[in-house]
């Protein structure tokens, strides 16, 4: 579990959390993008920020249950796509995690629009694909590991930066607040939502990787 300590540290330690965090805001911005092509809007394109802020914009109905969706997905994505790892990795498909993370990195890769983005997505799929590719065995089934373990645990973090933030009156374009809008229902109690399914997704993933990890009783 010595990845699961690691990526405690890179969520909980400011400094780390300020670099590390792009990769959540990839899950969070492709979250959006996903959805909003599920829900038959047009996709305009993604951006990436250096202050790890994103931006997913698309075209279709400004309200109705697709543009609710397509707000509402963005902080559940992260701890969605950490849990479909958690199942890989519990069944020991490590190498099919990596080539999964892969494969949606080249997706997003055909939305961004902006250098930032681009040279973000291009790193992290740069640093998965060689360690899929040329690394040993136990450091594919790390990577796998630190990356599981880094989304199920910052997905909430980003929940409470959304709520601190809203506090300061600085979030007032955030997407409990759009879906305020969107709604009706308050904003705060979309963050709830939001901080139940995070943590939620969060103990759920602990529960599959240490079963896997035989530190649960059968």
């Amino acid at each position: 579990m010595g990845t699961a300590v690691a990526a405690l540290v890179l969520v909980l330690w400011r400094p780390a959390w300020r670099r590390a965090r792009h990769v959540v805001t990839i899950a969070h911005e492709g979250g959006h993008a996903v959805i909003a092509v599920a829900c038959g809007r047009r996709l305009s394109g993604v951006r990436l920020h250096s202050d790890t802020s994103g931006l997913t914009v698309s075209r279709g109905r400004p309200s109705g249950p697709g543009m609710v969706a397509t707000v509402a997905a963005g902080y559940p994505a992260p701890t969605v796509v950490g849990l479909i790892a958690a199942v890989l990795l519990s069944r020991g498909y490590a190498l099919a995690a990596l080539w999964a993370a892969v494969l949606l990195l080249a997706l997003l890769l055909v939305w961004i629009r902006n250098f930032f983005g681009l040279y973000v997505v291009l790193l992290a799929a740069a640093v998965v694909v060689a360690v899929s590719w040329w690394a040993p065995p136990e450091a594919k089934v790390a990577l796998a590991h630190l990356g599981t373990w880094y989304l199920l645990f910052g997905a909430p973090r980003a929940v409470v930066e959304l709520q601190r933030l809203r506090r300061r009156g600085r979030g007032r374009e955030s997407d409990a607040d759009q879906l305020a809008q969107l709604t009706g229902i308050p904003g705060g109690l979309w963050v709830t939502l939001f901080a139940l399914a995070t943590s939620g997704g969060a103990v759920l993933g602990v529960l599959l990787l240490a079963a896997r990890a035989g530190l649960l009783p059968p």
